[in-house]
């Protein structure tokens, strides 16, 4: 269609323009009416700036599966298409977004590269500005996002230092105790191996202890009121076959599942004059294996400690691959439990029946961190108490993550600007406000799903959708 410089000069983009320079833009440049419909899509080469003249432009995002409209308008002068062309090769040149027309509609188009020369011979000091703005704040952003990453790996670290604190503690506390139960039951076998004791009487004391130490292994969890009751019953045991201390044997008896009974089938096995060294030797016997049980616990507590943070870094993995979202959740869980603390109950309402998804697992579990910290610093600033609810489900094709807690809420009137990059509510210092903009592109942009929130006092629900299926990722695309 014509172009007229005149049109284009009524434009606010174009109203400071000289006459010459709006003729060199209808020169170069072209109008187009378009029939309702697709005008460009997300992603494809950014060949053409668009200036609307006349009708109507709906621009969209795609998220995950759908077309998400941001913007409707009739405004003459709005641009949309390859607006960063002046940037060169130094950005990927595809449209950021997807612009279709309701109505018939004129444009004015301009070919990228024209668009990018006459910018650049135009503003050039505008040009270097907008460079600088550009990249500047995409060097801040990357900054501040290492930050953001470094912070979280400090609390981590923090938080998974203390839980292998405890087991590692317990483990050299037990490993103590076992050196000297040792030491005494050495010196128990000496006594008894002094003493008159017939060879059939040290043969049944060692059945004796074998029995024990398989009992041990099986011994039944009491109720509080049930050991109590077990315990009177071996003191009065112990007490009425003269067996000093018999108040402080009891509670390892009992612990190790022995009772009256068993102590009766000792009393029948042994000589009665030996009796009393026989239940001391079986007492340190009872010890051994308790404490031994106990460092094994230990050991396999930091042994599930060590497995969890390889599965939270995702260590020796793919970094593309199929993933259960439960195991990646639980880590992370684990992985936060210091910071989490005693206060704030979890709760885990997983559907295990969702298959696996094609993810990048560590990027998950960065968003899963950044989740439930924010979910934690909220509980924290309304007292430190409340719960935290983590659910999967599925919804239709795509798989449901959901981080639900029971803080303040996120008020409405900043609700829209919590994904924006460098927002944030908490103080200053604890937070850079790049959590949810790393969370929100690693979702959108790299699995092609959804990040969304539904907030109100007492109940936040942060709401992560995943495609089931999804193609293989373009081993081009810039990591987050």
């Amino acid at each position: 269609m014509p172009c007229s410089p005149g049109e284009i000069g009524s434009l606010f983009l174009f109203e400071k323009l000289s006459p010459e320079q709006l003729g060199r833009l209808c020169a170069e440049g072209r109008v187009e009416l378009f029939e309702p419909g697709p005008v460009y899509a997300e992603g494809d080469p950014a060949t053409c700036f668009y200036v609307l003249l006349e009708g109507t432009a709906v621009l969209s995002r795609r998220v995950g599966g759908d077309d998400v409209e941001t913007n409707r308008t009739s405004q003459r002068g709005v641009y949309a298409g390859a607006m960063q062309a002046y940037l060169g090769d130094r950005v990927p040149q595809v449209y950021t977004n997807s612009l279709r027309v309701t109505a018939p509609t004129r444009f004015f188009v301009l070919p990228a590269d024209t668009f990018a020369g006459v910018v650049q011979e135009w503003f050039p000091m505008a040009v270097h500005l907008l460079e600088g703005l550009f990249f500047g704040s995409k060097n801040t952003q990357r900054a501040v996002g290492q930050r953001e990453r470094l912070l979280a790996l400090g609390s981590l670290s923090a938080g998974l230092t203390h839980e292998l604190n405890n087991p590692a503690a317990a483990a050299v506390r037990a490993t103590a105790s076992l050196r000297e139960r040792v030491a005494k039951m050495r010196h128990k076998l000496r006594v008894i191996a002094e003493g008159p004791f017939s060879r059939e009487a040290l043969a049944a004391l060692i059945d004796i202890q074998d029995r024990t130490a398989e009992r041990v292994a099986k011994a039944p969890v009491l109720s509080p009121m049930e050991a109590a009751d077990r315990e009177d019953a071996v003191t009065d045991w112990l007490d009425g076959h003269g067996i000093r201390d018999g108040w402080q044997l009891a509670p390892t008896f009992v612990q190790a599942g022995l009772d009256s009974e068993w102590l009766d089938q000792v009393a029948a096995a042994v000589d009665e004059e030996i009796l009393p060294n026989a239940v001391g030797w079986l007492n340190y016997t009872v010890e051994t294996e308790l404490l031994m049980n106990e460092i094994g616990d230990s050991t396999a507590r930091i042994s599930h400690l060590v497995d969890a943070a390889k599965q939270y870094s995702q260590l020796d993995r793919a970094p593309y691959r199929s993933a259960d979202v439960h195991e990646l959740l639980d880590s992370t869980l684990l992985m936060l439990s210091g910071k989490i603390g005693p206060r704030i109950k979890v709760v885990k309402e997983y559907d295990r029946t969702l298959p696996d998804v094609p993810a990048h697992p560590a990027e998950l579990n960065q968003v899963w961190t950044n989740l439930i910290d924010n979910a934690v610093s909220a509980m924290d600033s309304a007292g430190g108490e409340g719960t935290l609810t983590v659910r999967t489900a599925r919804v239709h094709d795509r798989l449901l993550v959901e981080f639900r807690d029971t803080g303040p809420g996120v008020p409405a009137e900043i609700r829209d600007r919590i994904f924006d990059p460098f927002f944030t509510t908490k103080p200053v210092g604890e937070g850079t406000g790049l959590g949810l903009d790393i969370s929100w592109r690693i979702v959108v942009n790299k699995h092609h799903g959804a990040l969304q929130v539904d907030s109100r006092p007492g109940d936040t629900r942060f709401q992560v959708l995943l495609p089931l299926t999804a193609a293989a990722p373009d081993p081009t695309e810039e990591p987050v």
